[in-house]
């Protein structure tokens, strides 16, 4: 099942600075020594398709490139970042929006400068990196775009620009076969943002068959996101980096970590808590990293470590 984030919302406000057009200048892209026109898995963004490609986002990863493509250091992103998104054949689609042209658009990413980049997700904005960056450091940071992508269920590729046809993409995979009636209903109620229904019909499947596994995995994910939805991340962290030995305080974070896809930090702030724990303490770390387990999957790799790491401590 994937984890979903709420309909896209991307705010309206904020501005842009535009003291790139004092820098060195480029010729416009397709021109030589500028950056290459759109095309393959690069588009650029404009009123006419912004609310498209939002909408894209909910089935395969966004990454916008807000720019001035007359500007020197944004055109040499622009092309950096555009044979990324050609290496990673469809793996994310990279959007770049001309904030002159398009300042409403810029306005709703609320960049303060040129150029910066942001992930969409879900329709959701993510602050990625702003100003000129390496090509690996790009690249980790892409990856973990992707990851995070991956663990809620954003796993689609985008389509070649102007239809053509990508010859080393992965055939399309089948239709999936349609969901139980009480797992479309409590999907349904997820993508309503109604978690509390989405966990009453996870809880009456398992009323049902207690050994549903999609059904414990389910309501494992929308557990934690009920205990995150109101969370903020910046007050969470604090609370946690100023009470190392609260539970309380690093359960918090951890589901935020979870949340994001730092799995394995999530796991290991758990872990390692538990030897100096106390009993009460002990049980809700248990409890949570039995939790996490349903959410990642009993097959992952890193919760085959995290069980054994468990069952030392505890036993």
């Amino acid at each position: 099942m994937s984890n979903p984030m709420p309909e896209p919302g991307i705010s309206t406000r904020g501005a842009v600075d535009l003291s790139a057009l004092t820098r060195p200048q480029a010729p416009p892209p397709g021109e030589p020594g500028g950056a290459p026109t759109a095309g393959g898995y690069v588009v650029d963004v404009t009123d006419a398709n912004f609310q498209q490609i939002v909408q894209d986002s909910t089935r395969y990863p966004v990454v916008v490139l807000l720019w001035m493509p007359t500007d020197q250091a944004n055109a040499d992103l622009g092309t950096l970042l555009g044979r990324l998104a050609d290496d990673y054949a469809g793996r994310f689609l990279l959007g770049r929006v001309d904030v002159q042209t398009s300042p409403q658009i810029a306005g709703a990413f609320q960049a303060q400068g040129v150029p910066t980049v942001v992930a969409v997700l879900q329709g959701q904005p993510l602050p990625l990196f702003a100003g000129a960056a390496p090509e690996d450091q790009i690249r980790q940071v892409l990856d973990q775009v992707l990851a995070a992508a991956e663990q809620n269920g954003v796993t689609g590729r985008a389509p070649a620009q102007g239809g053509v046809p990508d010859t080393d993409a992965p055939a399309p995979e089948p239709e999936p076969e349609p969901l139980p009636p009480l797992h479309q209903e409590a999907y349904d109620a997820i993508e309503r943002d109604d978690l509390d229904a989405a966990a009453t019909a996870y809880e009456r499947a398992l009323k049902q068959d207690p050994k549903d596994t999609d059904a414990v995995a389910g309501l494992a994910q929308v557990h934690l996101m009920q205990r995150t939805r109101d969370a903020d991340l910046h007050q969470v962290r604090a609370a946690a980096a100023s009470a190392p030995e609260d539970a309380d305080a690093q359960l918090a974070v951890a589901d935020m970590d979870m949340l994001g896809g730092k799995v394995e930090d999530a796991l290991a702030r758990l872990l390692d808590l538990l030897p100096a724990a106390d009993a009460d303490a002990k049980e809700k770390l248990r409890a949570r990293l039995v939790e996490y387990f349903e959410v990642v999957g009993a097959t992952d790799p890193r919760v085959t470590k995290a069980r054994r790491h468990l069952a030392m401590y505890l036993y």
